[in-house]
């Protein structure tokens, strides 16, 4: 199949255009290169645009005779949709509509879009996709906003539509070519590797109140590799004129102490900690369940324990301490 990775020089993104080339799909990421890196993805491969020049990727689906989108491009830090809502619903909704009306002109009838257990909000875990969707966020809201025109564009234009909820997305590729490298960096295992490489004093805990076995929040990390299988699995179940949904996590909760001690294990290194008051939007806990995924799709998560997620992180971070700025 010809694919349009759209967000693929980013993290998620990336490491999928990697599994679609490796099993011989004609891939490209389209990226304007805001969050995402030029040497995540392979020479020849990269089409620089903007999610909203909606001529661009019309041009772009046409030129490459596209047939599927998979779409990760958004903004994605609860804190910071929390201060700058505007952002976030420019980019990610305004922009998701640029890339629907894009794939309608050019018909283009097949989508994976990369959405978030997010838009849940604090519910009991684990989170099934039948839950009441309240997110308690912009980020989250934004993300449900995405899901609904899905909906609706694959109703009235007959397209074949995927939401793929994750949880925390982590880890590295198997061959160590590219792994996470955000600026700033706002995720707790990158965050704690930087800690232990020397590259910052101490890792922040926000909150140890909440009511977890240890007072920190518990989230369901799941590895990157993970999540771009079930991306190449959906693609073959999608459905005219509908929105399929699927969450995808380990159903493993770890908490961030957990996150911590088991890094100091897999590194060998004192990691520095300073407890701090809660973030704003942040649920004591959110785990998965991807039965569902399992049922229909036979995806599960490889990559379960969390020192498997640890150690190819840590190979990555090891190997390009700069990350992708050498």
């Amino acid at each position: 199949m010809r694919i349009l990775v759209v967000g693929g020089a980013g993290y998620v993104g990336s490491h999928c255009l990697q599994k679609l080339l490796a099993t011989h799909h004609d891939a490209w990421a389209y990226d304007n290169l805001s969050q995402g890196h030029r040497e995540a993805v392979p020479e020849g491969r990269l089409i620089i645009g903007d999610l909203l020049d909606t001529d661009l990727l019309i041009k772009t689906m046409k030129t490459h005779g596209i047939d599927v989108v998979l779409h990760f491009a958004a903004k994605a830090l609860v804190g910071e949709s929390v201060v700058r809502p505007d952002m976030y619903y420019k980019t990610n909704v305004t922009g998701t509509l640029s890339l629907l009306d894009a794939m309608v002109a050019a018909d283009v009838k097949k989508i994976v879009f990369s959405s978030t257990c997010a838009v849940f909000g604090s519910v009991p875990p684990p989170i099934t996709e039948n839950l009441p969707k309240n997110p308690i966020n912009p980020y989250g809201f934004t993300k449900l906003v995405i899901e609904r025109a899905l909906a609706d564009y694959a109703a009235a234009f007959e397209l074949e539509a995927a939401a793929l909820r994750y949880f925390n997305a982590c880890g590295a590729s198997a061959d160590g070519s590219i792994g996470e490298d955000h600026d700033p960096e706002s995720h707790l295992i990158p965050i704690v590797l930087q800690v232990a490489l020397g590259q910052r004093p101490h890792v922040q805990i926000f909150g140890t109140d909440y009511p977890t076995p240890d007072g920190t929040c518990i989230r369901d990390y799941v590895h990157v590799e993970d999540l771009a299988d079930a991306h190449l699995r959906v693609i073959n179940h999608l459905k005219a004129g509908q929105l399929v949904d699927y969450n995808l996590g380990t159903g493993v909760g770890v908490s961030v102490r957990e996150v911590i001690e088991t890094a100091r294990r897999v590194t060998g290194k004192p990691i520095a900690v300073v407890e701090s008051p809660r973030r704003s939007g942040d649920p004591a806990v959110l785990m998965g369940d991807a039965s569902k995924a399992l049922r229909e799709l036979g995806w599960s998560a490889k990559f379960k324990a969390i020192e498997l997620v640890i150690e190819s992180a840590w190979a990555w971070h090891q190997a390009n301490p700069s990350g992708f700025r050498k």
